[in-house]
């Protein structure tokens, strides 16, 4: 996994594929790579496009946009 580009995931908490998510940012920490993981309390697979407007959906997308910017420069 080494040489991987950094990475952002985010992840509901009562998403279904939430340990596999957790358990791939902790193989990219342990490989070295950069990885910022966020799991967010409560939410479901795609509840940013589902519920756009949602206090939470537009915390995530405050996270997350500026860590694209930093990448990208």
């Amino acid at each position: 996994m080494s040489g991987l580009p950094p990475a952002f995931l985010d992840v509901g908490s009562t998403e279904t594929f939430r340990d596999e998510v957790i358990a791939y940012a902790n193989r990219l920490w342990l490989s070295g790579v950069q990885a910022e993981l966020h799991v967010w309390p409560g939410a479901f697979h795609g509840f940013d496009g589902s519920a756009p407007q949602a206090a939470l959906s537009q915390q995530a997308r405050a996270e997350r946009t500026p860590w694209l910017r930093r990448l990208l420069g």
